[in-house]
């Protein structure tokens, strides 16, 4: 639930049975030309969020996507690409947003991660892939010291010229400046991963909160939704420096710009998506550009939609150019051809 007042409410009206968590807003319709998915997973238990999706080098066939359930008896769901759930990682505090990054030394030898938000104990948890092992000693706090702590969005940056890799994480609320933090991620002699704060930056309007980050790697930036405001955009390199680059995307959206992700079709170009959450669709922006604008809008099926991912690799015949994952509010992710997407 969203707050305690709605969780009483919920509990006295069901005789304290188990709530269902909501979202305040009933959701537009879905549009008559909405892109259809090729799969729907299985449902969450509660309430989906956010996906990533894990790439196996070896065997594109076999890549997964990670989801949260958010929800204080929270859960990580592992699908398959046919949507089949082949794994869940249960007993988490209400679990935000996941994300994926690839060769982090440990032990010596390199390792694929997904790191998550852990809401209610102000954490993040890391697991190694495929096997979802927890290599993280119960968590790694985050926000120590600040009054508003509540970890919520995530993107883990690799830095292309020493493969270091940074979680940039956001939270629920904060202050005008330094909203977001950056840890360095590093494995150490017992095989667990620990996190050390190296930058604290970004701008944050007041309005709403900060739930969807996004990371470049090529191009070195990151992206956060500041709702109701518009996207901003700074570097994601913390040696160059905290000055915002661009904030885009103002009036583009009918409430909430939300969950953002990074389409490539070169080192160099491409196209960032955002949920326009209200509106059941992705607004689609250049990737390349300095300050982006607008290109067209794309209507999906997923409803309310605040989390997504996508790659361009070839994942087998029903994704030859690659995924799209979106979250949708009936605990479901909705897997999308990227042909439909940008055809």
């Amino acid at each position: 639930m969203k707050n305690k007042q709605a969780l009483t409410i919920c509990l006295l009206a069901a005789g304290f049975s188990a709530c269902q968590p909501k979202h305040k807003k009933a959701p537009a319709a879905v549009a008559a030309n909405a892109v259809k998915p090729v799969v729907v997973t299985a449902q969450t238990q509660y309430d989906s969020d956010d996906p990533a999706i894990w790439i196996n080098k070896t065997d594109s066939s076999k890549s997964l996507i990670v989801g949260t359930d958010k929800n204080t008896d929270g859960a990580l769901y592992v699908y398959d690409l046919d949507g089949k759930i082949v794994k869940k990682i249960g007993g988490l505090k209400r679990p935000n947003n996941v994300d994926i990054a690839y060769g982090l030394m440990l032990n010596g030898a390199p390792v694929d991660i997904a790191v998550v938000t852990e809401r209610e104990t102000n954490k993040l948890r890391i697991y190694r892939l495929p096997d979802m092992t927890s290599i993280d000693n119960g968590g790694i706090d985050v926000f120590s010291g600040e009054e508003e702590r509540g970890p919520m969005g995530i993107s883990l940056y690799t830095r292309p010229s020493d493969n270091a890799i940074f979680a940039i994480v956001s939270r629920k609320s904060g202050p005008a400046n330094g909203y977001l933090w950056q840890y360095l991620l590093t494995g150490n002699e017992q095989g667990i991963v620990t996190g050390t704060v190296v930058r604290k930056f970004g701008a944050y309007s007041g309005k709403k909160e900060i739930e969807s980050v996004a990371v470049d790697n090529e191009l070195g930036y990151v992206y956060y939704s500041d709702e109701q405001t518009g996207v901003r955009k700074y570097y994601a390199d913390p040696l160059k420096g905290n000055a915002e680059l661009a904030l885009f995307g103002q009036g583009d959206f009918k409430a909430d710009n939300e969950g953002i992700s990074i389409y490539k079709t070169s080192d160099s170009a491409g196209y960032i998506l955002v949920s326009d959450q209200d509106a059941n669709s992705f607004n689609v922006y250049k990737r390349e550009d300095a300050k982006p604008v607008l290109l067209k809008r794309i209507p999906v099926t997923a409803v309310n939609s605040d989390g997504s991912d996508v790659v361009n690799v070839n994942l087998g015949p029903k994704y030859p150019k690659g995924l799209f994952v979106v979250m949708s509010t009936d605990k479901t992710f909705h897997y999308y051809d990227v042909r439909d997407i940008f055809d």
